[in-house]
Parts: C-alpha cells; sequence; structure tokens
C-alpha cells in the first residue's frame, strides 16, 4: 500500500499538538536571483529542529498499547533518532537508536539528552540496521525505521499539506532526498492537492542511494561516504517496500550536489537569510545557486534541519570546505 492524500491528512490530525506548524518566508535575495518568487520553509525551526518529528511523532502515535510497552528501535544518521528519542520520552517508552560511526558527535550528544540507548555499529546505516534487526529479533522492539514506514511517510508528507497553504500557487517544491520518506510524502501531499505542482529531489553526489537507485530501476547499494549533507547518507534497503516506488512515480526530476555546491547552500542561509542549517537543509539553496534547477513561478525550498556541528558551521560560513570534499567542475 502506498501513501495517500488521505493518509497524510489522518496523520496531521493525530500530532497536531505534537509538533509546530513552521513558517514559511519569502526570500528577497533568492527571488532576485531566480526571478521569480523563492519560499523558504523553515521546517529547522520544527522541535527538534528537522521534520524527522513529524515521522516519528505519527509513527509513535499508531503504536498499539503493547507495542508501545516493548520499546521502539530505528537505525538513524541522526536526525530520525533525536525525533524517535524525543517522541518516546513524551510517551515514557523505551528507544534505542543504532548509528554509524559516521554521525557526527553533536548529533549523538542530542539523542543521549533525551535519555534514549544509543547503539554505535559499523562503518554505515547499513551496518546499524543489522543491529536493529537483532534487537527486534532476540527483545522484541518494535523498528521504527527513517522512511521506508508508511506511517513514517504519512508524517513527514504533513509537511507538504502545510506549505502548499502557505503558498497555494507554488510550481515547484524542492525537496531534499535521501531514503525519501520526506520526498515520498511531501510528493503524494503537494500531488494530491496541486498535481501540476513539481516535486523535485536533491541530494548530494557522494553517495545518493535513491538517485543511484532510480537510474538502475529497482534498489541497489551504494558506498556511504562522509559529506556535508550527512543526514541524506545512507542506502534505502534492497528491500525497499515504498519510498522507492513512491519516489519513482511522484518526483519529477532529482538533481545531485557537488560538496562546495552544498556548503554555498549553507554559507547563503547564514549570511542572507540569517538562518543556521546544516547541510541536507541546505541543498535546495545550493542547487538554485549553482544554476542546477531554475525557477519558473513561485518555488519552494525546504529548509529541513539545523542540525549541524557549529564548529564546522563556523568553518563553511569562513569559506573552508573540508578535505574530503570535492569542488564541483
Amino acid at each position: 500500500m502506498l501513501v495517500a492524500l488521505q493518509h497524510i491528512r489522518a496523520a496531521r490530525e493525530r500530532i497536531a499538538d505534537k509538533i509546530e506548524r513552521t513558517p514559511c518566508v519569502l526570500s528577497q535575495s533568492l527571488s532576485e536571483h531566480a526571478g521569480h518568487p523563492i519560499h523558504l520553509k523553515l521546517e529547522h525551526h520544527q522541535t527538534t529542529g528537522a521534520f524527522k518529528l513529524r515521522g516519528a511523532s505519527n509513527a509513535i502515535a499508531a503504536l498499539s498499547r503493547e507495542e508501545k510497552s516493548r520499546g521502539v528501535v530505528a537505525a538513524s544518521t541522526g536526525n530520525h533518532g533525536r525525533a524517535l528519542a524525543h517522541a518516546a520520552k513524551l510517551e515514557g517508552i523505551r528507544a534505542v537508536i543504532c548509528m554509524s560511526k559516521l554521525v557526527p558527535e553533536n548529533k549523538l550528544d542530542a539523542i543521549r539528552r533525551l535519555g534514549a540507548d544509543i547503539r554505535i555499529v559499523g562503518n554505515s546505516q547499513d551496518d546499524a540496521q543489522q543491529e536493529v534487526d537483532r534487537l527486534v529479533a532476540e527483545e522484541g522492539l518494535v523498528m521504527l525505521p527513517p522512511f521506508d514506514h508508511p506511517d513514517i511517510i504519512a508524517g513527514q508528507g504533513t509537511l507538504g499539506l502545510e506549505l502548499m497553504e502557505q503558498v497555494p500557487d507554488a510550481a515547484a517544491v524542492l525537496v531534499p532526498l535521501s531514503g525519501g520518506g520526506l520526498a515520498a510524502g511531501v510528493a503524494a501531499a503537494v500531488k494530491g492537492v496541486s498535481p501540476d505542482t513539481k516535486v523535485i529531489g536533491i541530494s548530494m553526489a557522494r553517495g545518493a542511494a535513491m538517485k543511484a537507485s532510480l537510474d538502475a530501476g529497482r534498489p541497489v547499494q551504494v558506498e556511504e561516504l562522509p559529506t556535508l549533507a550527512d543526514s541524506l547518507g545512507g542506502g534505502i534497503g534492497l528491500d525497499n517496500q515504498l519510498t522507492f516506488a513512491m519516489c519513482r512515480g511522484l518526483l519529477d526530476d532529482v538533481i545531485l550536489l557537488a560538496e562546495d555546491e552544498i556548503a554555498a547552500g549553507i554559507r547563503h542561509a547564514y549570511e542572507q537569510e540569517r538562518e543556521i542549517v546544516e547541510g541536507a537543509g541546505a541543498v535546495g539553496i545550493g542547487a538554485l545557486l549553482a544554476g542546477k534547477v531554475k525557477a519558473n513561478g513561485s518555488t519552494v525550498l525546504i529548509l529541513s534541519g539545523r542540525n549541524i556541528d557549529m564548529s564546522l558551521h563556523r568553518r563553511i560560513v569562513c569559506g573552508e570546505i573540508p578535505s574530503f570534499a570535492e569542488r564541483a567542475a
């Protein structure tokens, strides 16, 4: 079963008192650059600093009493883990978050402060998922994955409903793309209310699993590499049930950014918009500045998260790009 508009509307009712309705503002600087109105959906102002709280809150709210008593577990690149830990704490249930060694320390610290049990396993999200599978099998925890789950997708889709109410004439929406939970949910909501609005997925060139899978016509594995858009890392799962098909059917295009283009997005958000965003949250701005997306009318860029290490942020704002990052040709 794919997630449809009615599921997203039901999710919005379910989580209305658990999340923030985030602002959507007109960017004067980007509008002048693009020659069309460019709106920024400030989802990084969400309670846990990222959109992930929507899906996590919806998924936990949908659990039975028996499932809640067993506790929940997930693999995460950071933001889903933080959101799940927050939502679980509000319900008084156990949460175990499994992550790879690539997850930044600032994201680990935020999850620890919420009282979740953290497991660091291997060098990729696929490695972390193996620990999740073990905990499900041996301890009976309920797995709530970061993207390939109908309640997660429906929760993320509430963001699409909001932005279309805020910018009803949107010609295009630029959405960060990783495992596809946000992109699938937002696209289902946007296309459900405005079929002609384009939805474009934006990812990084280093390890874009969904793009590689869409190009191959099936879910494939990719090497997980260090990137400024660390929240977009990880695979989509070779047994992907929902997000691959939804992204294939709903996204109008997928754009990849080099690391210096992501850095330019972070820098612009800070210098021109007075917003602190992480790499994944800056990819829409980066794509527009790089000329990889051309606006043909009102366009909404989703600033999906702010959970960046501030020492890294300072380095980027001062013009530095980490040594692993290649520059655009």
